[in-house]
């Protein structure tokens, strides 16, 4: 046992004697811990005998039932262990301890009239149109303050004035009090900047990720694995950052889904052919954010959140015990469910520090919660109400969120060679760990057989399974590095269709595989199967991996209609003539990644008010209108922002912008590629304007403002020009063939699809 909650300490001035409050010590105190919570049952035991000679029967009742529960919690301390039941006795006491304060109100002996601090009439609900919901957070309060224990561990004791204090000082719903000390609490100074260095030392990282589970024993093989392909990287991007000054930021990584408390289905699985491609991405979050420099926290339990948000001790509908000692916090979706559970009301107040790791990504118009519920776009996951690009995904499919990625291992020129010379020409590899992917294939491995030896990777456990051919070679579940032996070898990788966009295919790429997957015809989506239905995107996936098919191509990547004989067995032919060398885009190798989340830390910031642009105004006319902030960029025909305008800040910065009208039916994510750029959901704001209409040589008739996560748009039909009235809904996807969408593209650099020229 490393460490034990719930201790009981002693109160602070000015709380009831009966506040609980909770701390983490080492197991070498818990004999200190015994002796505390037995003090206290003394102390509450002696206070019972005095007011049970007060009390009428019905209150003798409710104190006997006391009694009575805390003697047989005082004979499981001598029964059970120590590490077992601490927690829970803590817990308990504190309900308790919340009861008997429940009793002590009632009596006029023990009420405290001056509440505290203040007198009766200090106490009265203060009158301020800063504070609408004031009044009704009263009472709130006075009903249902002991429903949960932190209200007591605040100093809340059932009075008027410990009402407005907690209201005023811990939630922000009432005025300051002008007779409370402002002072007794003083705003803490933020801490001393930082800088970061670039660490190679992989060692702390390891102990950090810990262990008890075979998730975490993947992670760190594949931590030590890369380990010094990251400390070169970090070398060659502190190069070329010319050891520029980083601040050093304090990051919380919870990963949420290998948490008990959200079931963690995915450790028992690790060894039996279970999805791995989460624990990739997740192991190399770690070492990114570590190997960049940055004071890193981890945790994998709900306990390990606790202690280090400083959750007080209750059901977590309290605000945290200080200023969130964080910059960052990463996190998933399970995460942030169990985030919201326990940290109250400052999940809203600190959500702007949140980054969630998406892997399918997050559309705005299925983030805003209000919108999502109007409009039908609600599902079990969205309605964050956070920015867009705080959804950070695997691979950049969603360009309103922000692309986090992950890394494949990169050959050196030794490796590359010996690749090329070992390549077995008529040897292929199937894309599919569990049999049941491989049900219904028959047909094209058939095809397949004709020319190459066919390789599974199927887990089992004592038989062969029988969804696999006689005629395929199936080595089972093969540990990391003796799967990229078998790809270094192969010269085709093949998918079935599922699992979508998984790491898989990028690093048979790596090592020389031609990847050959089936095209979805109609494209998968949430509106025709059931993998995509209730996740919250729109989006409509034409093959198994939409982004090996559209950034990386022929030859290393070839789609096809599996369900076309023909076709099938003339792509065969075609890779069998084809040589191809090992190949790895820029944004995957260590350099690309650690380039990337470094922009990221850098320059993403939405916990700070952007500066004020041009308000809507749908009353304004267009006579008079200053001169267009918009140019046409030389040898283009692209519409700029121009440089007499661009005095407001934005990342990415202004000379990015590219200004594009969509066709009708046409999103601004397929407008900008069609263009060979990037939807820019950050740049939105400046392209919300009626100037930009008229650059684009739109003649509206009317001019509204309203939320539509397809504004700002132009209506053909009605010369209508919208635009869009809540910054939340700024959406890059989405279409409709009433409208013709304003899209703010910007140019990307080569290999690195999330930056910009001049983004670094």
């Amino acid at each position: 046992m490393t460490s034990l909650g719930g201790q009981f300490s002693a109160k602070r001035p000015g709380d009831s004697p009966f506040t609980v409050r909770a701390e983490v010590l080492g197991g070498q105190e818990s004999r200190g811990v015994l002796r505390k919570i037995s003090d206290m049952l003394e102390v509450i035991m002696k206070r019972m005998d005095t007011l049970s000679k007060l009390g009428n029967t019905t209150d003798a009742h409710r104190l006997d039932e006391l009694s009575s529960a805390l003697d047989r919690y005082a004979s499981s301390l001598k029964l059970a262990s120590l590490v077992e039941r601490i927690q829970a006795i803590a817990q308990n006491m504190s309900d308790m301890a919340v009861r008997v304060e429940q009793i002590l109100q009632r009596k006029p002996l023990f009420f405290f009239s001056a509440g505290r601090d203040g007198t009766m009439a200090q106490c009265e609900i203060p009158k301020d149109h800063r504070y609408p919901d004031c009044p009704s957070k009263m009472d709130w309060m006075r009903a249902r303050w002991t429903s949960d224990p932190c209200y007591a561990f605040y100093g809340v004791d059932g009075s008027d004035c410990s009402f407005l204090i907690y209201l005023s000082e811990v939630e922000w719903f009432c005025p300051p009090l002008a007779w409370r000390n402002q002072t007794a609490t003083p705003t803490l100074k933020p801490p001393p900047k930082r800088q970061a260095v670039f660490q190679s030392d992989i060692g702390t990282l390891l102990d950090q990720v810990g262990t008890g589970k075979e998730s975490l024993s993947f992670m760190k093989r594949r931590i030590r694995r890369l380990a010094a392909q990251w400390a070169s990287a970090a070398r060659r991007l502190d190069d070329k950052l010319r050891n520029q000054w980083r601040e050093q930021k304090r990051i919380l990584v919870h990963v949420g889904f290998l948490t008990e408390e959200s079931g963690d289905v995915f450790s028992p699985k690790v060894l039996k052919g279970g999805p791995l491609g989460e624990m990739v991405q997740w192991a190399d979050i770690l070492t990114v954010l570590h190997v960049l420099g940055h004071n890193l926290k981890i945790s994998f339990s709900l306990k390990e959140l606790h202690g280090f948000l400083g959750v007080p001790p209750g059901r977590g509908s309290c605000p945290l015990s200080g200023p969130l000692p964080f910059d960052l916090i990463y996190t998933d979706y399970h995460g942030l469910q169990q985030m919201k559970q326990h940290m109250g009301l400052s999940l809203r107040k600190h959500k702007c520090h949140i980054r969630v790791i998406d892997t399918f990504g997050t559309e705005p118009a299925y983030n805003h919660e209000e919108y999502a519920t109007l409009h039908g776009y609600r599902t079990n996951w969205g309605y964050w109400n956070l920015h867009s690009q705080q959804y950070m995904t695997m691979f950049p499919h969603t360009p309103d969120n922000s692309f986090m990625g992950f890394v494949a291992e990169e050959l050196n020129e030794t490796e590359r060679l010996h690749i090329q010379r070992n390549k077995v020409h008529n040897m292929a590899v199937v894309y599919g760990k569990d049999a049941s992917m491989w049900k219904g294939k028959e047909n094209f491995l058939a095809i397949l057989n004709r020319y190459m030896e066919i390789h599974g990777t199927v887990y089992y456990e004592a038989q062969r399974p029988p969804e696999v051919p006689a005629f395929v070679k199936n080595h089972g579940l093969l540990p990391q590095q003796e799967l990229q032996q078998l790809l270094r070898k192969a010269k085709l990788f093949i998918g079935f269709g599922f699992p979508y966009e998984g790491p898989a295919p990028l690093e048979a790429i790596a090592n020389g595989c031609i990847f050959l997957q089936p095209k979805f015809n109609p494209p998968h989506s949430s509106l025709n199967h059931n993998f995509f239905r209730g996740k919250p995107t729109s989006r409509k996936v034409s093959s198994q991996h939409p982004y090996a098919e559209q950034y990386i191509g022929r030859p290393h990547v070839i789609t096809i209609d599996f369900n076309n004989s023909e076709e099938f067995d003339a792509t065969i032919r075609e890779i069998m003539s084809i040589n191809v060398e090992p190949f790895l885009p820029y944004e995957y190798t260590c350099e690309g990644m650690l380039e990337r989340v470094h922009a990221y830390i850098h320059n993403q910031d939405f916990c700070s008010p952007e500066a004020p642009f041009p308000p809507i105004n749908s009353s304004r006319t267009w006579l008079g209108s200053p001169p267009s902030p918009f140019i046409l960029q030389s040898n283009s025909s692209f519409l700029t922002w121009a440089s007499n305008g661009s005095s407001f800040t934005s990342w990415p910065p202004l000379s990015a912008l590219r200004l594009l009208a969509s066709l009708e039916g046409q999103s601004c994510v397929k407008a900008c590629q069609s263009a060979g750029l990037i939807c820019e959901p950050a740049l939105y704001r400046f392209i919300n304007i009626k100037e930009a209409f008229s650059a684009l040589d739109f003649q509206c008739y009317g001019l509204e403002s309203e939320m539509n996560h397809l504004f700002p748009a132009f209506s053909p039909e009605h010369a209508e020009c919208s635009l869009q009235q809540e910054p939340l809904l700024f959406s890059c996807a989405g279409s409709s063939a009433k409208y013709q969408r304003l899209c703010p593209c910007r140019d990307y650099r080569v290999g690195q699809v999330a930056l910009c020229s001049d983004c670094l």
